[in-house]
């Protein structure tokens, strides 16, 4: 494919808001596609293709090209895709494979291209799991689909799919989870049928750790786009309450549109408030506090965050987190549970932080943890644990 020079230019113009402005990688090719809508599936790929990898090996491109400008890190990118730069662009790399060979005795920040500081910081909470954790986030994902059980069973999911040409398989460790094979997606009006959910297969194993029984109230206190609240409906079999709450009204906006593709009505969304805890304390039978955290779990998908995140913003996420969890179990009725989760591989984000919470709180009682490890699963990195 010949490198056209809009294309080239739309892509490097994507970096510099992503690098030089702090914006969300995925939010700025999303308004660039919709800026463009005749571009043509191989133009978009083109884009995110160079956008995605330029962010994901940002500190080993530079090194490979002695520059780290936007121009250089291109170049880099598209000679070790098998493209040739043009002529017209402003940046030609040197013979590369000469420091391609040199690339592997840097240091591992260089190496899996992530900030000196947190490649420090995971070391000293992973140890030499660390490395393993990095290089798999690394890696590219795969789409993850959630059988949506209230409208069908994962086989008949399976021969759907297959009768739009999409091929899926099951995932070992889920009960509903399908992926997709490398480099595919699903299309959106498959997506827009509500027979199934794109969610990550580590994702898929929190919601089950509540422990449901259907007829339950239940609130998702972090509900975001309600990926997981739609979750919950289906584990409830649509029969009990799911209260989803959140910050963001066009987030929780989106939850509604999605509840009623997924055929559930049980999900009703409230902004949270200042009076939300005294209004709702003990009225649930479970609540699940989905988080805010640092998100290193998911760099997969997302690897601009690990540029955006700083030591001062990923202290202040903790003390979130302590103020959550030393409140949010005040809207459990006697006897209630709930299930702390964060998409991160940090213990200090994790069980450290449920630890700390034990201390203070003698009423809470570690029942049940999980962590997903990229490394050890291929999924997304996550944690979750079940308290009494």
């Amino acid at each position: 494919m010949r490198i056209h020079r809009m294309l080239a230019e739309s892509a490097a113009g994507v970096l510099a808001q992503v690098f030089n402005e702090g914006r969300v990688l995925d939010r700025e090719l999303d308004g660039l596609f919709r800026a463009n809508p005749k571009w043509g599936k191989r133009d978009r790929g083109f884009i995110a293709e160079t956008a995605f990898e330029v962010t994901r090996w940002r500190r080993a491109l530079g090194f490979l090209a002695g520059d780290e400008s936007i121009e250089a890190l291109c170049a880099v990118q598209w000679v070790r895709s098998g493209f040739e730069v043009p002529e017209w662009w402003p940046s030609h790399p040197d013979e590369i494979s000469s420091r391609e060979a040199e690339l592997s005795g840097q240091p591992r920040a260089i190496r899996e291209s992530i900030p000196d500081w947190l490649d420090e910081l995971g070391e000293r909470e992973l140890g030499d799991a660390w490395g393993r954790e990095v290089a798999a986030l690394n890696r590219r994902a795969p789409v993850f689909l959630r059988v949506n059980r209230l409208r069908m069973e994962v086989g008949e999911a399976i021969a759907w799919l297959g009768s739009h040409g999409i091929e899926a398989s099951r995932v070992e460790g889920t009960h509903d989870a399908l992926v997709l094979p490398a480099g595919k997606t699903l299309p959106k009006p498959l997506a827009a049928e509500g027979l199934v959910e794109i969610q990550d297969a580590g994702s898929q194993r929190i919601a089950p750790l509540l422990d449901l029984e259907p007829g339950m109230r239940v609130i998702d206190a972090c509900a975001g786009a309600g990926g997981k609240a739609l979750h919950l409906a289906a584990l409830l079999q649509s029969k009990g309450e799911i209260v989803a709450m959140d910050i963001s009204t066009a987030k929780l906006s989106e939850l509604r549109r999605r509840a009623s593709r997924a055929g559930t009505r049980i999900i009703r969304t409230e902004m949270w408030r200042e009076d939300t805890l005294k209004r709702y304390a003990g009225w649930a039978d479970r609540v699940l506090i989905d988080a805010p955290c640092s998100g290193l779990g998911t760099l997969r998908r997302q690897p601009d965050l690990k540029w955006r995140l700083t030591a001062p913003s990923l202290e202040k996420t903790k003390r979130l987190q302590r103020r959550m969890l030393d409140h949010y179990p005040e809207l459990l009725r006697p006897g209630g549970k709930f299930v702390y989760a964060t998409c991160s591989v940090l213990p200090s984000e994790n069980g450290g932080q449920l630890r700390n919470l034990v201390e203070r709180d003698a009423r809470r009682a570690i029942e049940q943890e999980l962590t997903v490890s990229p490394a050890e699963t291929g999924w997304d990195g996550f944690y979750a644990a079940r308290l009494g």
